[in-house]
């Protein structure tokens, strides 16, 4: 009995189902850290974590940036401590209390992952997920004949998509 060959359309529905479930886990993540970076200038879900530091005495506003990053700029001094937006600075012990807000771990954990760049070795995660994530766009058009009803609603679907997108990006 001769053997019949499958159709390429049936092949990228099962590798677009099976990478699909595989995927599954991580776009369960990514959705997650990406609605949680809508948020990151807030201080939703973070708690406050002070942390003490000897540093040198004596230093400048300018040598505590560094160390105090974004809330660096001093508010008010009384005596020897200086008061920061996120901390304070004792210049005659050296001693920082440094103010910051953190994301529960398993939420920062997720939300570095969903920040990894060439530094970190997650980012061949990103990689990898980006490229599933270009396979799932050009394999939906393989799902169904162009000469099917479904596939072309789904073009009108497909082109709403880009419209609303391209929309988005300029308001």
């Amino acid at each position: 009995m001769a053997k019949r060959k499958t159709p390429l359309s049936f092949q990228v529905r099962v590798i677009h189902r099976y990478l699909g479930y595989f995927l599954s886990g991580i776009m369960f993540v990514y959705a997650l850290s990406g609605i949680l970076m809508v948020f990151r200038n807030t201080d939703f879900l973070k708690k406050e974590v002070i942390t003490e530091r000897q540093l040198s005495p004596n230093l400048t506003p300018r040598d505590l940036a560094p160390i105090f990053k974004k809330g660096a700029k001093v508010l008010h001094s009384e005596g020897n401590v200086l008061y920061l937006k996120n901390g304070n600075y004792n210049k005659k012990t050296g001693i920082a209390n440094i103010k910051k807000m953190k994301l529960p771990f398993i939420l920062d954990k997720m939300e570095k992952l969903h920040k990894a760049n060439t530094n970190s070795p997650l980012y061949f995660l990103n990689i990898f997920f980006g490229i599933s994530l270009l396979f799932f766009v050009f394999s939906a058009f393989w799902m169904y004949t162009p000469k099917m009803p479904v596939f072309k609603k789904g073009m009108y679907f497909a082109i709403g998509g880009i419209v609303l997108t391209v929309i988005l990006l300029f308001i």
